[in-house]
């Protein structure tokens, strides 16, 4: 919620940006706001996920593929995500977030996403994401038949397989005890 404004802006705003194919880079320039820092002034560990949605929605405008989802009352949602820290962002600091589909599984479209300044890597983290209806998922025949096919070389990093196998959690149909 605390980012709704600033993705409703972007909505708007990326749409007149130069259109990208979905399988491009996208490259989204913001600026560190007081709302994203937290008690040690710099960007809170866990806004940096949320700033991330802003570097997706930007790519998914841009490749036309939002307009698209909504069409068809399709909706994103994060499955799995992970991130890995190196520098910090400062208040008012420049600094892009770069943001590209590396791979898609039988589950799940997977995003690199970098938060970038002064041509250096301060964040890097690896989302998947599915896309939702009134119904349950969406099958990835239906995502490529309305947006296109990707690349042939598109190959999710075996990496990220191991990643998606051991961080799940049990079916939405099966149960998932609370138990330590």
């Amino acid at each position: 919620m605390h980012l709704l404004l600033r993705t409703l802006l972007l909505l708007v705003t990326s749409g007149r940006r130069p259109p990208l194919s979905l399988w491009g880079t996208s490259s989204l320039p913001l600026r560190v706001l007081p709302t994203d820092i937290d008690i040690a002034m710099h960007v809170n560990n866990g806004m940096y996920f949320s700033l991330m949605d802003l570097g997706r929605f930007d790519l998914m405008v841009r490749a036309g593929a939002w307009r698209r989802m909504r069409a068809k009352g399709w909706a994103p949602v994060v499955n799995l995500e992970t991130i890995t820290f190196r520098k910090s962002l400062t208040l008012w600091q420049r600094y892009t977030i770069e943001s590209r589909i590396i791979g898609v599984d039988d589950r799940a479209i997977y995003f690199e996403q970098r938060m970038v300044a002064s041509g250096e890597v301060y964040a890097r983290a690896y989302i998947a994401t599915r896309l939702v209806s009134a119904t349950g998922p969406v099958s990835n025949e239906e995502i490529f038949a309305e947006v296109g096919m990707p690349p042939a070389d598109l190959e999710l990093p075996e990496f990220l397989h191991r990643w998606r196998e051991e961080s799940a959690l049990p079916s939405t149909r099966r149960p998932a005890p609370h138990l330590w």
